[in-house]
């Protein structure tokens, strides 16, 4: 049995499903979450992972645990999973956790927590994920522009439901125990090409706008912290040869290649009209 959090985000909502389609038991946690949200056969327990406590009656019984990054105490969640009786975790952290470990303190910190647990684990470091898009939504649908830093510096995004399968195979075979896996898609894309796929599944132009670094540190520290800030420009606008580098772990554990930015597009354009 396989408890989700985070099971209405971008990752969780896919992984539930895919769980789901294979006849595994899912239990699906997010705050606000109700049995709507939620494949028919799946069991939905609204709790908060800055509450560990509250994470008893979602745990219980369970055998393996999607965790995200979220809330202050890991250690305080890891215990209560322990003493429910559940024993391997699968961590979604963010491959800002191995290159930039001072910005990327938080997710370096669950990494390590689950790491001394006692429990079985693996650590999933997501790249930038295409997702990340769904930022220019609004502008797109109204004003058929898109606007970014950086215009035409490339990194290898990752489609979600590439990181929920990873994440799928991980909860449920031995194998991945103790290993881990960056995740990225199958090439660097610039965000002047992205809006341009998008602008391909819409068959529209999307007019482009590079902002400066200003522009955009003022833009996203209205919803990260500064350090996370500080660490995202620095990783969309100086690159380590590493942050660009296609990972080979998608395909190492799927048996296939990362889906790439305009599949992701063609699929979500939807939310762009």
């Amino acid at each position: 049995m396989i408890v989700v959090t985070g099971a209405t985000g971008n990752v969780g909502r896919a992984l539930v499903r895919m769980l789901a389609e294979a006849q595994a038991p899912v239990t699906a946690v997010a705050r606000h979450i109700t049995g709507a949200d939620v494949p028919p056969g799946v069991r939905a327990v609204a709790a908060d992972l800055a509450d560990p406590t509250g994470l008893r009656v979602a745990f219980e019984g369970e055998d393996a645990l999607f965790l995200l990054v979220a809330g202050e105490d890991p250690h305080g969640v890891l215990d209560v999973a322990k003493t429910a009786g559940i024993r391997k975790v699968v961590l979604l952290s963010s491959q800002g956790a191995g290159t930039r470990p001072e910005a990327y303190r938080h997710p370096g910190l669950f990494e390590a927590a689950v790491r001394g647990s006692g429990l079985g684990w693996t650590i999933l470091r997501s790249g930038g994920m295409a997702t990340n898009a769904f930022a220019w939504a609004e502008s797109i649908r109204t004003r058929r522009e898109a606007a970014a830093p950086f215009g035409d510096v490339g990194l290898p995004f990752v489609d979600p439901h590439d990181v929920a399968a990873v994440a799928a195979v991980a909860l449920r075979q031995e194998a991945h125990l103790g290993a881990t896996y960056t995740l990225t898609g199958p090439a660097p894309t610039t965000p002047r090409e992205r809006a341009a796929a998008i602008a391909t599944a819409l068959g529209e132009p999307v007019r482009f706008t590079e902002q400066s670094r200003e522009e955009a540190h003022q833009e996203m520290a209205q919803f990260m912290p500064l350090p996370v800030v500080e660490g995202t420009l620095a990783i969309l606008g100086e690159p380590t040869a590493g942050e660009q580098q296609v990972s080979p772990d998608v395909e190492h554990v799927l048996g296939r290649a990362p889906g790439g930015f305009a599949a992701w597009a063609g699929r979500n354009v939807a939310a762009f009209r």
